[in-house]
C-alpha cells in the first residue's frame, strides 16, 4: 500500500494541471487550429501570439499598468492595515467588535456596487485613467481583509513582549519595526499574497476606472475581437503570461502561506 500512497495526490495534481496545460498548448496554436478540433499538442507550432504581445505596445503596456497598480495597492493595503490590526489586537474600546465586523462587510460587498461611485469620484478629482485610481479602489476591499488576517497573527504574539520592549527603552516605531514585525513576518507575507492576488485578478473596477493610459491587461484581453472573431491563440498566450506574476509571488511567499494557513486567520 505504501507504494500507492502517492497515487491519489499525483492524480489530483495532474487533474488540476490539465486546464493550465490546455491553455499553454492553445497559446502555441493558431485560431483556426483551435477551432478545428481538440488536440493535445499543436499540429503547427507557432509563437506569433507571444511575439505580438511582447512587441505590441497595447499588450505589454497592459501588463506594466497591471503590475504598477497591483504593487501600489499591496503596499498601501499592508502599510495601513498594520497599525489598524495592532490596535484591534492590543486595545479594547467602545464598539471595537462592531467596527471590526463593519470592516469585513466592505470586503463582502461586490465590486459592482462601488464601480459608479468610484467613477464619479475619481473623474471629479482628475484621477480617472490613472494607476492611483485603481490602486485606491482596490484598497476598499484589501485593507479590511488585511486587517482581519494580521489581527489574527498579532493576537498570537504575547503582550508581554510589548511591555518588555517599552521597559528596555524602545519607542513604539522602533519596537514595531525591529521586534514586532519580524515576529509576524509570515502574517505579512500571507496578507501581501492575498492583496496581490485580488488586485491582479479583479476586472470590473480596473476596467471601469481606466480607458487608455492605465488600461490593465484584463481590459486588453476583453478587446481582442476582430472581424473574423476572437483571436483565441492570442488570448491563450495572454492568459499564460498573466499566470506568471502570480506564480512568482506564490514561489517567494510559499513558506509564509503554509504558516498562515496553520496559525493565522486564513
Amino acid at each position: 500500500m505504501t507504494r500507492f500512497r502517492w497515487l491519489v495526490p499525483t492524480l489530483y495534481i495532474l487533474f488540476l494541471m490539465l486546464p493550465i496545460y490546455g491553455l499553454l498548448a492553445m497559446s502555441f496554436k493558431t485560431t483556426n487550429e483551435i477551432l478545428g478540433g481538440f488536440s493535445l499538442f499543436p499540429q503547427v507550432f507557432t509563437v506569433d501570439s507571444y511575439v505580438k504581445i511582447l512587441t505590441d505596445s497595447t499588450w505589454y503596456s497592459g501588463y506594466i499598468n497591471s503590475i504598477i497598480y497591483v504593487v501600489v495597492n499591496t503596499l498601501v493595503s499592508v502599510l495601513f492595515a498594520l497599525p489598524a490590526a495592532y490596535a484591534f489586537s492590543r486595545y479594547r474600546f467602545l464598539g471595537d467588535k462592531h467596527l471590526f465586523f463593519w470592516l469585513l462587510t466592505n470586503r463582502m460587498a461586490p465590486p459592482a456596487v462601488f464601480a459608479l461611485p468610484f467613477l464619479q469620484l475619481y473623474s471629479a478629482m482628475g484621477l480617472f485613467d490613472t494607476h492611483v485610481a485603481v490602486a485606491l479602489s482596490h484598497c476598499l476591499f484589501n485593507i479590511p481583509l488585511a486587517v482581519w488576517i494580521l489581527e489574527g497573527f498579532m493576537s498570537g504574539v504575547p503582550k508581554q513582549i510589548d511591555e518588555t520592549a517599552y521597559i528596555d527603552g524602545y519607542s513604539f516605531p522602533k519596537f514595531f519595526t525591529r521586534i514586532f514585525m519580524p515576529l509576524i513576518a509570515s502574517g505579512i507575507g500571507v496578507t501581501a499574497f492575498f492583496c496581490f492576488m485580488f488586485s491582479w485578478v479583479e476586472l470590473l473596477l480596473a476596467k471601469t476606472l481606466t480607458s487608455v493610459a492605465a488600461k490593465p491587461i484584463a481590459a486588453v484581453m476583453t478587446r481582442t475581437a476582430s472581424t473574423s472573431g476572437y483571436e483565441l491563440g492570442l488570448l491563450a498566450a495572454a492568459g499564460v503570461l498573466t499566470i506568471i506574476p502570480g506564480a512568482i509571488v506564490i514561489y517567494f511567499v510559499r513558506n509564509y502561506i503554509a504558516k498562515g494557513f496553520a496559525l493565522g486567520r486564513v
